[in-house]
């Protein structure tokens, strides 16, 4: 993945800022000074101070009374950290033994560090993975990135067996309880069960059939699954 155009130097700031405006695009708007601000803890006037930067060096553009969104430079700078974190938290995990619960925070400082030499020695040493630990897609060399349609558990039918993908990996806390559940990207299940009202989802493990677990509905809505059997009748 080729780096920032000739002359345009991008500092730690601007990339964490394109990293995550590009993540707040995830969901098809246009990323808001508000939502920018909560991603990254800083101040809403910091933020409309580096928007005007980056607008002014061709990597945002507003969109009327929505927000922002990255043009297609400021995309591909965007990619290349996001590929650069990804590979690193594999890495971390796969080479290094580190847990999946641990490696964001590290990740957020090596991404800056490495060089993209670094980061395509990894990545060949890993076999080219095509996912990091959370099963979030790793953008190639070149800039693509796979496009993913996914189900909430909240939202998987009772009775459908679904295998989860992707979960975030932003909160250690989270991650650490949903690996005691014996969850993780490439686990399948069956939804046995699910409470009224927003409430708890039951479901067994097709591994461990004997093996259920209670997922309360705000975590339910945070892991991402594709349905692989559906239930019939």
């Amino acid at each position: 993945m080729s780096g920032p155009s000739k002359g345009q130097v991008l500092t730690r700031s601007i990339e964490d800022y394109l990293k995550a405006i590009y993540e707040l695009e995830q969901d098809g708007s246009p990323a808001q000074t508000s939502a920018i601000a909560g991603a990254l803890d800083v101040a809403p006037p910091s933020v409309s101070g580096m928007v005007k930067r980056l607008s002014e060096a061709g990597l945002l553009q507003h969109v009327p009374y929505r927000g922002v969104q990255l043009t297609e430079e400021g995309r591909k700078a965007a990619l290349r950290m996001v590929r650069r974190h990804r590979v690193v938290e594999t890495y971390l995990t796969t080479k290094l033994g580190y847990d999946w619960d641990s490696v964001h925070e590290e990740a957020e400082r090596l991404e800056h560090a490495v060089s993209d030499e670094l980061i395509e020695r990894m990545a060949m040493a890993l076999g080219s993975p095509r996912y990091d630990p959370h099963g979030a897609p790793i953008p190639s060399r070149d800039g693509a990135i796979e496009q993913q349609s996914f189900v909430a558990l909240a939202d998987v039918p009772v009775g459908d067996v679904a295998e989860l993908r992707m979960v975030s990996d932003k909160d250690a806390e989270r991650l650490r309880f949903i690996g005691s559940l014996g969850l993780k990207p490439g686990v399948s299940f069956e939804v046995l069960a699910r409470q009224p009202f927003r409430g708890p989802t039951t479901i067994g493990l097709t591994a461990a059939p004997s093996k259920e677990q209670v997922i309360g509905h705000e975590l339910a809505e945070s892991l991402l699954c594709v349905v692989v059997e559906r239930e019939v009748g």
